[in-house]
């Protein structure tokens, strides 16, 4: 798993981003059975931009926690079936020989204000929106009341499992 950081606006909280990001990412990726390396773009950012960004791609004016941009439609979410299968192979970075999941957008202030609203760590915050939306890129949506819980059930799982825990 590789993990390409750009933190935007030097959040630097009490625990480490980029290490944080890899076990919540890498534990959902074995969890969820995928064969093959991956890689994900992360940017931490702020309300501004994350607000401009959710603007322009999904034309809702408004600041968000987590934005996900998956660079492989899933047919069915989880299932890696496709494994070396042509689309496989077009969606490999060629530096890397990795399959590039897509790109996942979190706003810093986001982070600080759920964590306090919610009563729970930075920490937890933001490995919950990392799993979030690693379950996004890898094909599970909340579009209806069954997706939603199917994904709720499993963020709260795999957290729990790695013990990032509401505290």
């Amino acid at each position: 798993m590789l993990i390409f950081l750009d933190n935007e606006i030097e959040y630097s909280p009490d625990f480490p981003i980029e290490e944080t990001a890899m076990k919540v990412a890498e534990h959902i990726l074995a969890k969820e059975g995928c064969p093959f390396d991956c890689e994900i773009n992360l940017t931490v950012t702020d309300d501004d931009e994350i607000q401009a960004i959710n603007k322009e791609y999904r034309e809702i004016d408004a600041a968000t926690d987590v934005l996900s941009f998956p660079a492989f439609d899933f047919t069915k979410p989880g299932d890696f079936s496709f494994y070396e299968s042509a689309e496989y192979q077009m969606n490999l970075n060629p530096d890397t020989g990795n399959f590039m999941l897509g790109d996942i957008m979190i706003s810093s202030d986001h982070v600080i204000g759920q964590a306090e609203e919610y009563g729970h760590s930075e920490r937890r915050e933001f490995a919950f929106l990392v799993a979030h939306s690693m379950l996004h890129l890898i094909g599970y949506d909340h579009m209806t009341e069954d997706e939603a819980k199917v994904m709720e059930e499993k963020q709260e799982q795999y957290l729990q499992e790695l013990g990032i825990l509401r505290e």
